[in-house]
Parts: structure tokens; sequence; C-alpha cells
């Protein structure tokens, strides 16, 4: 796909400095590896997940939803071993991170969800990574003037270039992204799924910190 190709191209320029600053993470899946660079300004996210992920945490977890044009969501520790249709979502290491929100939704975002609550606490260990879908500066100017956002020129630009899921800005923390391994979130959002979005054969992860 064609944004895959201008990404790739973008974080091999960016990241091949020697003096990278960032943490990584591998998300291996039996569709291959999506490698995540976790941001150093949301740093209470970026240490619970790599707590988690030495821990083994997430091994052998179920990307338990997938919405194509949206999102993949896993991390629900209950998922490990989850009979065939079971509903899940709503299991957790029992505590929840305080919201770190400010950056965009753009393709192939790392984001924490959550249940509700006013103050916007993240799950203590469920994520989500964002397909979602080009976005028109009309759909852009909506979101701006219904949640009081300014986009910057650039945030435009990668939206109508890249995609994602503005209508989730500032109500969740992303607190990483994708820069390798696209062609895997497309494999995983094109696969069928059940009611209540649960894909049809289980998809399972683990995730290294690199």
């Amino acid at each position: 796909m064609q944004r895959i190709l201008f990404l790739s191209l973008v974080f091999a320029s960016l990241f091949s400095c020697q003096n990278d600053p960032y943490t990584y993470a591998l998300v291996s899946t039996e569709f291959g590896d999506m490698k995540v660079r976790l941001y150093n300004d949301t740093p209470k996210h970026r240490d619970n997940f790599i707590e988690l992920a030495e821990q083994g945490y997430y091994d052998s977890l179920l990307f338990h939803r997938v919405i194509q044009g949206f999102m993949l969501q896993g991390g629900d520790p209950d998922s490990r071993n989850a009979a065939p249709g079971a509903v899940l979502g709503m299991g957790g290491p029992g505590y929840e991170v305080d919201a770190e929100i400010g950056r965009p939704h753009l393709y192939g975002a790392l984001a924490a969800a959550r249940t509700q609550n006013p103050q916007k606490r993240s799950s203590g260990s469920q994520f989500y990574i964002v397909q979602g879908r080009p976005v028109s500066e009309e759909i852009l100017t909506r979101i701006e003037q219904s949640k009081g956002i300014v986009y910057s020129a650039e945030q435009k630009a990668a939206y109508a270039e890249m995609g994602g899921t503005p209508q989730l800005d500032m109500d969740y923390t992303v607190f990483g992204e994708v820069v390798e391994g696209f062609d895997v979130l497309e494999e995983i959002a094109g696969q069928p799924t059940l009611p209540g979005d649960r894909p049809a054969k289980d998809i399972r992860m683990t995730v290294e910190i690199l």
C-alpha cells in the first residue's frame, strides 16, 4: 500500500541515527512482527509497558478486538486461556495509569485503552494500535470545533496522507507508534471476526523490549 511505503521511507530516515533516545518493543504474532517506538513524553505509560513486557505479561495474550478501518486491541490477561466465544476486554493487572493525553491518533499509533472515568486514566495493560482511514480537513475541522482541538498543518497533512482515528484525540493516551511491520497491522486488521469483534481465529502475541 502507498501509505505503508511512505511511512517506511519516513521512519527509515528518522531512526537511522545511532544516538536514538527511544525505547522500542517488538510485538510478535503469527503474521509477523510490529516494531513500536515508545514515547518519552508519556513516561508513566512507557515505563508501565516496559515493565509488563519484561515480566512476560503480554506473552500468549490475544488481540481480542479487531475492527477493520479502526484498530486492533489486546492486553487483556483474561484472554490467555479464554474459551471460544468468551467475552473479553475487562481484564487488567489491577491498577490504572494516570492519563498522559496529547498525541494524535495517527495511523500506527500505540494507545492505552480505558474504561469510562472522569480522569481518563488508562487500563493498566490493555492497548490498541490504530489503523483508521484517511481523514479530510472538513472532518478535522468539525473535530476541532467539537473538542476544542487545534491541529497543526503537519498533523492535518499526516491525517490526510496516513489516516487515523482523530475522533479519539484528547480522550485516550497515545504512548507510542509502529515504525516497522505495517503489513502485519493490515493483515491482522483484515482477519474475519465474530460478533463482538473478536477474531474468528485466535491471534496471540508476545512483546519483547529491544
